[in-house]
C-alpha cells in the first residue's frame, strides 16, 4: 500500500473549509473513497459537499 495525500474543500456552516489528509491506500480512486467516507461518517455530509481537488503520492 502507498501513502496518498488528498486535498480539497468541505462545506461547512461557515463556508468551504480547505483540507489536506493522508491516507494509506491500494490506489487514488480507493483513497478518494475513503476520504468521502471518512466525511460522511464523522461530520454527516454527502459526497456532494466534499470537493477533492487533488491526490499525490
Amino acid at each position: 500500500m502507498s501513502e496518498f495525500t488528498v486535498t480539497g474543500q468541505w462545506n461547512a456552516r461557515d463556508g468551504w473549509q480547505s483540507f489536506e489528509k493522508s491516507i494509506e491506500a491500494v490506489n487514488e480512486n480507493v483513497a478518494r473513497e475513503h476520504v468521502l467516507a471518512e466525511f460522511g461518517s464523522k461530520h454527516g455530509l454527502k459526497r456532494t459537499q466534499v470537493e477533492i481537488e487533488g491526490v499525490d503520492a
